[in-house]
């Protein structure tokens, strides 16, 4: 028997897949060392070719596959090949099967990083559900990357290394219908990266982005966006969800999760442009004080633009972990929106969430390690997850959003 003294990287080894693991890989094993390959199938006898080695562990590509997977399919983009484009983790997968991958990652995570029991999980009854309009299509939003010879495409995985493309199969087809990829002809020579965006209002633009500055070329400046029963005016370059139909997903579930009643005041931390706050306040009503905090100064503009007119809720200009450690946000509050960013709310956070005191709080989550991260900080001070809703918000792709429900210790 050969005597292996590990993988060497761009080696080629015959494997076989075990369970799905975060980031769009699998997990696997030589000899007893932990790989982790993208582009393969939980089941199945690959040929992977190393990428990287780590200590403890390695990445690989399965670049032959031996044995497929009853829920492998042809990636429909020519891109979403090993070496090429990064952006879709899982155009190798069924949809229907993306939809069970990435609802075993949440299982996983609550399991090892949340603390949660396996009949805790089960009690959730946790799955992930697709979006109307399909795994294609779907994305209002596509920053591209460009090269040294001025043309548009999308990083490799885990690489500053641009791919020129001629098309890219997720962007909502009014970007596809922009001439900003090879296929046109455009050139970008003085740009880091292009920006475009579809919004469900109608509006289409384009800027360059150079050494962090934003630069329109077409379109408007500032796009209109429809949500939650409102118009809402933002800059194109403004955080908005990038499925069309995210934001209205997200609002009816944490609406559904809270069950505001008239009256009630509420904290939306994290609060963006105010699309939860406004939410809030209409169903709190017109004498119920609601409560945005958010860092960015273009969020803060758009939302004391979008939300003048209800004047019972407040917008404080703060980071979240400030604002609650100086009592920026004052008075009891009976419900809270945490909306973080993917690196999640953290202890400090949660723990004065917790203290605050709240009868709920709906938690929006776009990664399930940070999420879990915060559910065994709740559960620590005597919460529980009592509901948890996953959602295919960026279909193709590893990623999955979680809307929880925390209830405070029983009296």
């Amino acid at each position: 028997m050969e005597d292996r003294r590990g993988l060497e990287e761009a080696e080629r080894v015959e494997l076989t897949v075990d369970t799905v693991a975060p980031g769009g890989h699998c997990v696997a094993r030589v000899d007893g060392q932990v790989v982790f390959v993208r582009h393969a199938l939980p089941g199945e006898r690959v040929v992977a070719e190393v990428t990287e080695l780590h200590r403890g562990f390695a990445r690989a590509d399965a670049v032959e596959i031996l044995d497929p997977s009853p829920d492998r399919v042809e990636p429909p983009c020519p891109y979403a090949r090993p070496g090429r484009c990064g952006g879709c983790d899982l155009q190798h997968v069924a949809p229907a099967a993306q939809l069970g991958w990435k609802t075993a990652v949440v299982r996983e995570q609550l399991l090892r990083l949340g603390g949660l029991t396996d009949a805790e999980i089960d009690a959730l009854g946790v799955t992930v559900e697709a979006l109307p309009g399909g795994p294609l299509g779907w994305r209002s939003r596509v920053r591209y990357a460009v090269d040294a010879a001025g043309r548009a495409g999308l990083l490799k995985h885990r690489s500053h290394e641009v791919v020129p493309i001629d098309r890219c199969l997720i962007a909502h087809p009014a970007i596809e219908g922009l001439p900003v990829l090879t296929g046109s002809g455009a050139r970008w020579p003085d740009a880091d990266g292009v920006e475009t965006v579809a919004s469900t209002g109608g509006d289409v633009s384009v800027a360059t982005v150079t050494d962090g500055t934003v630069t329109p070329v077409d379109g408007p400046a500032t796009v209109r966006e429809v949500a939650a029963g409102r118009d809402w005016t933002l800059p194109a370059t403004a955080f908005w969800q990038v499925h069309p139909a995210a934001a209205d997903t997200l609002v009816g579930a944490v609406l559904d999760l809270l069950a505001p009643r008239p009256g009630e005041s509420a904290w939306d931390l994290y609060g963006g442009v105010g699309l939860f706050a406004a939410a809030l306040a209409g169903r709190v009503g017109p004498d119920a004080r609601v409560t945005l905090v958010e860092s960015s100064a273009e969020a803060i503009a758009a939302a004391r633009e979008n939300l003048a007119d209800l004047p019972r809720v407040e917008v404080v200009a703060a980071r979240v972990e400030t604002a609650l450690a100086r009592r920026r946000v004052t008075g009891p509050v009976d419900l809270v929106v945490l909306d973080p960013p993917r690196s999640g709310a953290g202890a400090e956070v949660v723990r004065a969430v917790a203290a605050a005191a709240p009868r709920a709080v709906g938690y929006v989550a776009c990664d399930p390690a940070a999420f879990a991260r915060d559910v065994r900080t709740f559960t620590g001070a005597g919460w529980r997850l009592a509901a948890l809703r996953g959602y295919d918000l960026f279909p193709m792709t590893r990623h999955v959003e979680l809307v929880g429900l925390f209830l405070p210790p029983a009296d």
